[in-house]
């Protein structure tokens, strides 16, 4: 089996906390596989360290060796000295906001009622974060806000996505270089990873500039129709939807990643099924 590096979305990807089933076996085969020195592996999700750690635990998943948080502002290598932030990354980013940090940022868009400061935990020097309700209309109100942050001379990424469980809307202001896209690359590059040997998983909309972009990537099946819709534009040969069935399992969570593994790297399919024997 040739080195690969698997990036994976926490929430509803590999973590089984969305409405549809896990396949019983499949975190475990998940977690064989991210054994082998063959892979590298990578958790990309919006995130701050501490509900990433504490994940971990509750979920019994496999520890990383590379940990993309906040919707990509921040980067951590994991090693066997603990978790060390990458200062590398931010100094990459910091020039978007002109050096301002997120309490300067709040004061040019607290003009919008629609936008609820999301808790401080959830807030970064690179990330501002609010909650919206999900009747606003989005297209509309992320467009006032990128003029004026424009206007202000700020290069800015708004992603926009649904906490499905709460039922609010959420939306991240990051610096325009900022986002889990470029964050990879950045993580591919320094690590001598490419296109041939890297696979991206996701599922809902944060994790779209990744699905959209030459990055192969998965979605899994137990996401919902919001992403798949936006995704339909999506190159087939970089973006696989989960069906479901491989392996005799459903597609969901961790049973998605792996099929869609397979899918793109045909060693790791090779392994996967003699395991399954």
């Amino acid at each position: 089996m040739r080195r690969f590096l698997l990036c994976t979305d926490l929430d509803r990807t590999l973590i089984p906390n969305g409405q549809l089933p896990e396949s019983p076996a499949s975190r475990g085969l998940f977690m064989r596989l991210i054994d082998r020195e063959e892979s590298t592996l990578a958790y990309v999700t919006g995130r701050h360290r501490a509900l990433i750690e504490e994940a971990i635990s509750v979920f019994d998943l496999p520890q990383p060796d590379f940990v993309i948080a906040d919707v990509g502002t921040t980067i951590y290598h994991v090693g066997t000295s603990g978790w060390k932030q990458w200062d590398e990354w931010d100094e990459q980013i910091a020039p978007d906001w002109r050096g301002l940090e997120n309490e300067k940022l709040y004061q040019i868009l607290k003009v919008y009622p629609e936008l609820k400061l999301q808790e401080k935990e959830k807030q970064n020097r690179h990330k501002l974060s609010f909650y919206i309700p999900l009747e606003t209309d989005v297209q509309g109100l992320v467009r006032e806000m990128e003029i004026r942050l424009n206007h202000a001379g700020i290069k800015s990424n708004l992603i926009w996505s649904i906490d499905e469980e709460k039922g609010v809307g959420l939306l991240d202001v990051l610096p325009a270089s900022a986002n889990k896209l470029h964050a990879i690359r950045f993580l591919m590059e320094k690590n001598g990873f490419y296109h041939e040997n890297t696979v991206f998983a996701g599922d809902s909309g944060n994790d779209l500039d990744v699905l959209l972009s030459d990055i192969p990537s998965v979605l899994v099946a137990n996401a919902g129709p919001e992403v798949r819709i936006q995704a339909t534009n999506a190159d087939n040969n970089t973006y696989y939807v989960a069906k479901g069935d491989y392996l005799g399992m459903n597609g969901n969570y961790s049973a998605g990643i792996l099929e869609g593994v397979a899918h793109y790297l045909p060693d790791v399919d090779q392994w996967l099924r003699e395991q399954n024997l």
